[in-house]
């Protein structure tokens, strides 16, 4: 399988910065995929971290952009009806012609994170199970045939429409860092996308998840690895890192260093940055979701000219 790159969108960013409107996203988006890459990206959260809706404005972005691939990095599904959240996932899907990729999540444990599961009426408590069956139940009506339903949610004999383009409905990668969540990723779904540590954890977790997924029967061509990394090329490596120490405090009002810990940061050089990457891939990375800090157009440039150099 090629290696991929995605770009993920500054959703986030742009709403700290009072700048709401959505079209200079769409042309950032124009300019990286001009440039090669092979993904657009967008994060989700409601209060906790504001920023733009990822499900609509992956719409706009793939009916902007022909032939793209888009995902969520990463979905909260457990905010979302699941009768709802799979009528929008399977119009993303038809917009995009089939190339519209579910990274998903429960949520990290935090007062932010549980007052924006509160403000949207949804018990934080027990989100892993909301989470699979909010799932499991988009993939059935993704079938498009009448669907009994009593659980969490309850569905008469009701059939879903549209369904999604591409069929069984758009793939869907966990963000699972613990081993109980890497493991139901290999059982029960479609990818495994982790935010960090670092490119020797990554790969012993890989291992895991490649095993279990052997060991569940599934077949390993049909999943897929990716890595969300965030990065920062500037001349002067210790600026670069300043910049992403900076940039996480203010993202998350929370220490940077407390935030390196469980997420794959790198400021550096041109040569220290790709080599980073360069680790990930080794380590059985198949997409490569990019967050930016700094110059976004700089860095992309440098990712595409010297793409070969950690893709080889």
């Amino acid at each position: 399988m090629a290696v991929k790159i995605g770009y993920l969108l500054p959703t986030r960013e742009k709403i700290m910065q009072a700048s709401h409107s959505v079209r200079p996203m769409i042309e950032a988006a124009k300019r990286a995929v001009d440039l090669g890459f092979d993904s657009i990206w967008a994060g989700d959260s409601l209060l906790a971290r504001p920023r733009h809706d990822p499900i609509t404005l992956l719409a706009g972005v793939a009916g902007a952009i022909p032939n793209i691939e888009v995902g969520t990095a990463v979905l909260l599904p457990a905010l979302r009806n699941p009768v709802v959240l799979a009528q929008q996932l399977a119009t993303v899907d038809q917009i995009s012609e089939g190339r519209l990729i579910v990274g998903a999540g429960i949520a990290p444990d935090t007062p932010a994170v549980r007052h924006e599961f509160n403000a949207a009426g949804v018990p934080f408590e027990r989100r892993v199970g909301r989470y699979m069956e909010g799932i499991r139940l988009c993939q059935e009506l993704w079938k498009g045939e009448p669907v009994s339903w009593e659980g969490r949610w309850s569905v008469d004999s009701a059939t879903l429409a549209p369904v999604p383009y591409r069929e069984g409905g758009p793939p869907i990668w966990s963000a699972a860092t613990v081993e109980a969540g890497i493991e139901r990723a290999a059982k029960h779904l479609d990818g495994w996308f982790p935010i960090g540590p670092d490119a020797s954890t990554f790969a012993t977790q890989n291992e895991q998840f490649r095993t279990a997924a052997t060991l569940a029967g599934r077949n390993l061509e049909d999943l897929t690895t990716a890595i969300y990394l965030t990065v920062s090329i500037m001349d002067e490596s210790s600026s670069a890192e300043a910049a992403i120490d900076t940039y996480l405090e203010n993202y998350y009002n929370a220490p940077a260093a407390a935030m390196r810990k469980f997420q794959a940061c790198k400021g550096g050089t041109e040569d220290q940055v790709i080599d980073f990457i360069r680790n990930f891939v080794a380590g059985g990375a198949q997409h490569l979701i990019i967050r930016c800090v700094g110059d976004h157009d700089a860095i992309q440039q440098i990712l595409a000219k010297r793409r070969d150099e950690f893709l080889s």
